[in-house]
């Protein structure tokens, strides 16, 4: 059989339409080739979600978004999702609105409730809800640091008018003055450090010997203390604590007036006597020296010695 010109002309028609039909079918998120199960899901606000989002399943991708309008006057959205997957999920399962940047890219997951053994089937309708997206995240937390920014910059404001009116003419040129004298400080404590250093290197042999010396003298001192630690101060505090004794005991003896030390403090008496004794041989010390001849005679042919005669 022969085919004509019209009937290939047909076919290839026929074929182009059912291939726009797929086509279009895909891009809107349906696959003609494969199952497809619908659920819905009913929102006040879909921030931004678009069809062909994705939706998944613990992160999994198992359909997109078909369709999204709104449902009645009241102003709520419902959207149509198209499952393809054969998971099962129950009817108590929510749809959860999620993710999202700056420019959109919002997407579905549904949460699957495992507790409801009732499975939701094709046309089900599950309940919506919205997360936080990127775009509340920073506004939730870019509205306190906005009221903190706005607060310092009025604080600033404050701060710089109040720093207006106190630099007048006169206060600007004493902080110039003030600025002026810093740097002359500033200079003359370089020369200072300059003259200072250049001191130190002249006498840096000195400085050298003197560290040397140091050092000598302290290693002197901690031979010193070696030595110390090693004197037996027990020993030394018993024979200073016996000597201290000994002298008590003599000290009491002598209070006690045992002995002629004692007798002669205590007995006032014995101390006169002692004391008249002494002077009258002294006088007669002096008597012996002017008048030697009362007291010796000496006679070549034996002269009887003459008798005393007191002056």
């Amino acid at each position: 059989m022969k085919l004509t010109r019209e009937f290939k002309a047909g076919l290839i028609a026929v074929a182009a339409i059912l291939l726009f039909i797929f086509g279009y079918s895909y891009l809107e998120g349906t696959n003609l080739l494969k199952s497809t199960r619908f659920y819905y899901a009913v929102y006040d606000d879909v921030e931004g979600l678009g069809t062909s989002s994705p939706v998944t399943i613990n992160g999994l991708q198992v359909g997109k978004v078909t369709n999204i309008s709104f449902l009645d006057e009241t102003g709520d959205i419902i959207v149509e999702m198209g499952i393809e997957k054969d998971f099962q999920f129950s009817k108590t399962s929510f749809v959860k609105i999620y993710g999202g940047d700056f420019i959109g890219g919002k997407s579905i997951s549904i949460v699957p409730d495992f507790k409801n053994p009732e499975i939701a089937v094709s046309n089900d309708t599950l309940e919506g809800k919205t997360e936080e997206g990127l775009l509340e995240l920073v506004n939730e937390k870019l509205s306190p640091l906005q009221d903190k920014v706005e607060g310092t910059v009025v604080s600033i404001d404050t701060l710089m008018n109040g720093i207006n009116r106190i630099l007048d003419k006169k206060t600007e040129d004493d902080i110039k003055l003030t600025i002026a004298n810093l740097s002359q400080t500033m200079q003359s404590l370089s020369e200072t450090a300059n003259r200072v250093n250049g001191l130190l290197d002249k006498n840096a042999s000195n400085i050298t010997k003197s560290v040397n010396n140091f050092e000598k003298t302290s290693d002197n001192l901690s031979k010193i203390s070696d030595s110390l630690s090693t004197v037996e101060y027990k020993k030394m505090f018993a024979e200073v604590e016996e000597t201290i004794n000994n002298l008590n005991a003599v000290s009491k003896k002598i209070n006690s007036e045992e002995g002629s030390l004692g007798l002669l403090l205590k007995d006032k008496s014995l101390y006169n006597n002692l004391d008249n004794a002494t002077r009258e041989l002294e006088l007669l010390f002096e008597d012996i020296k002017e008048n030697p001849k009362r007291y010796v005679h000496f006679s070549l042919f034996g002269k009887k010695n003459q008798p005393y005669q007191e002056d």
